[in-house]
């Protein structure tokens, strides 16, 4: 039979009715192991029961207001947010998607107040995904995102990931900020190492120009700290943020310091569901958990536990395997295989893993996988690669 669902995704045949923790139950009753974490979106795993009190309680209470007023959870979360990183104000958002439209009009509507309206090119790397709207895949510039979609948004220029040279030679009067993923995911878990950020960073410095990260997948405690951005010491002038931030339920976010969002003002965005009650009790249930220096210690042991069984599970399987790459709890195996191939042995082995670009298939557990279910999902890849390489 036909389905009604707008046919954009090839999705695999599987009906999850129930999720606990790392585990997703399918309708058949089988138990499947979540290392994909609905991509890297549910921190803390499936009906966390935090955050499942979070939510109950702020439904028996208001759902939405609108932002024609104020709201008391999103000031909460707003200000836990603030006085955990760099940001002086924040702009609540339902995705990452709309984030990254609002860091660009931030950007360009920065310099337009400044009196340099001239100033509107984001310069962005290759092997990059800032999402699906008309900005961000003006911003990848990768053919298969833009192709077919008419004109494409101008003002975004394209440069070598890694490649400083290129950064620096693209780098003109008109440039208003960079935009970059401290690790790429889509792209194929590609971090981008310490000195090169702190080099985007004094580049920025030096030439006036504003500094974008886009968190949105490597943020809230994935890497082994809250933000990937952390481990090089930096800061960003504007950040991205969503997926793990509300642990499942739809909500993203903009972070600024006073300066690069001074532009912003009323009128200038808005959003009819961004911030609303039930996401920002949900995302503040989140934040009290993953800013916790004891949760993010765990995490760190977690990340060196589960690196060590892959790559002793590469060791195993060369014929399928080449390598582990990424940081934290967001890991990538090098395959020889086509990607796709071991996602589809992982469903008969009932683990989930996600396909990413350069050969590489992700592993993005919940942060709070324990030892016991690293070890069992090690088990399921194991069967998985041994099937590939028979």
């Amino acid at each position: 039979m036909t389905s009604s669902v707008l046919p954009t995704y090839n999705r695999a045949p599987l009906h999850f009715v129930k999720g606990e923790g790392v585990w997703l139950i399918e309708e058949d009753g089988r138990r499947f192991m979540d290392l994909g974490s609905g991509i890297a979106v549910n921190a803390l795993g499936h009906a966390n029961p935090d955050l499942v009190q979070a939510l109950t309680d702020q439904a028996n209470k208001l759902w939405h207001v609108s932002n024609l007023y104020e709201i008391p959870q999103q000031e909460a979360l707003a200000t836990a947010l603030t006085d955990s990183t760099f940001a002086d104000r924040v702009f609540f958002t339902n995705s990452g998607t709309e984030a990254c439209e609002l860091a660009v009009k931030m950007a360009r509507k920065y310099w337009y107040d400044k009196g340099q309206p001239e100033k509107v090119e984001i310069i962005t790397f290759s092997g990059s995904f800032h999402g699906r709207s008309t900005a961000a895949i003006a911003a990848s510039g990768a053919e298969k995102m833009v192709k077919g979609f008419g004109p494409v948004l101008d003002g975004f220029v394209h440069v070598p990931w890694g490649d400083h040279d290129a950064f620096k030679a693209a780098v003109t009067e008109n440039t208003a900020a960079v935009l970059i993923e401290p690790v790429q995911g889509e792209g194929g878990i590609r971090p981008l190492p310490d000195q090169c950020l702190k080099g985007l960073r004094e580049i920025c410095d030096e030439k006036g120009i504003l500094l974008v990260l886009d968190e949105v997948q490597c943020g809230v405690g994935r890497t082994g700290k809250l933000f990937a951005h952390e481990w090089a010491g930096i800061t960003p002038d504007i950040m991205m943020v969503a997926k793990g931030i509300g642990g499942g339920f739809p909500l993203g976010a903009v972070l600024a310091t006073e300066d690069a969002g001074s532009g912003m003002v009323a009128g200038t965005h808005g959003s009819t569901y961004g911030g609303n009650p039930l996401g920002c009790a949900v995302g503040k249930a989140v934040l009290d958990r993953v800013t916790d220096p004891a949760f993010l210690d765990a995490v760190n042991a977690r990340a060196g536990l589960l690196r060590q069984k892959l790559e002793a599970l590469v060791a195993t399987h060369p014929q399928v395997f080449e390598g582990v790459r990424g940081v934290g709890l967001m890991l990538g195996l090098k395959v020889k295989v086509a990607p796709a191939d071991l996602v589809q042995a992982g469903y008969a082995s009932e683990v989930i893993t996600v396909p990413a670009a350069d050969n590489i298939v992700r592993l993005l557990p919940p942060l709070n996988i324990t030892e016991d279910e690293i070890t069992e999902a090690i088990a399921r890849l194991d069967r998985a690669a041994a099937t590939l390489a028979s």
